[in-house]
């Protein structure tokens, strides 16, 4: 879909007054990106001779960021497709008590599958952003302020992908299901967040 066509289509579309890709495929495609300038870093760095010391440690986190950078260019396209069935279930008939019962629990596996996508989104996030405390001592210092804009990009997607999240729980029927989601959500945004405040600041220590 989106992943293979041009980046303009895919900006024109998601300001175009269609429902779609909305907030959640957008938030994936600045995990995306905040995993490629991690890449990139780390593409600067192993193989050369002067970080030979760390060479073994950012090639782990260079394939840790191509897997989170593949993963949540999927998620683009994912969450557009989820939104459609979310949309078609509404979208079912509702006059007699069969039908209206069928639509809700239509309703309620859709809203659950929406859900995933941009929870995969923060959860894959959140694991690239720990990688950071590692990346941004050890990466080539010619790329220190990609390090920073890797870790905002990382958190603009967790915080996005956890709008996305929460939207979908407020609708969900299963309560133990929706109290575990907020923790965990709760949980890594707040550890991400501080962890990328602190991988900033440290960039902005060395370019200073």
């Amino acid at each position: 879909m989106y992943l293979e066509n041009s980046i303009k289509m895919y900006l024109d579309d998601a300001a175009a007054e269609k429902d779609a890709p909305g907030g959640g495929s957008v938030s994936a495609l600045c995990g995306a990106l905040g995993a490629s300038m991690a890449s990139m870093v780390a593409n600067f760095t192993v193989g050369r001779e002067k970080f030979a010391s760390v060479d073994k440690r950012v090639r782990e986190i260079l394939k840790h960021s191509e897997d989170a950078r593949n993963k949540m260019a999927r998620f683009m396209d994912a969450d557009v497709e989820e939104y459609r069935k979310v949309t078609a279930a509404y979208q079912m008939p509702k006059t007699t008590d069969a039908e209206k019962a069928a639509r809700k629990a239509a309703i309620q596996d859709a809203l659950k599958s929406a859900m995933k996508t941009p929870l995969e989104t923060l959860r894959t996030a959140h694991s690239l952003v720990l990688d950071l405390k590692d990346l941004v001592e050890m990466g080539n210092p010619n790329l220190i302020s990609d390090v920073g804009v890797s870790a905002i990009l990382l958190v603009a997607a967790i915080e996005g992908a956890k709008l996305n999240v929460v939207i979908n729980l407020k609708y969900i029927a299963d309560a133990e299901l929706v109290e575990t989601v907020r923790q965990e959500i709760e949980q890594k945004e707040f550890e991400a967040k501080t962890i990328a405040t602190e991988v900033v600041g440290k960039v902005y220590e060395k370019i200073a």
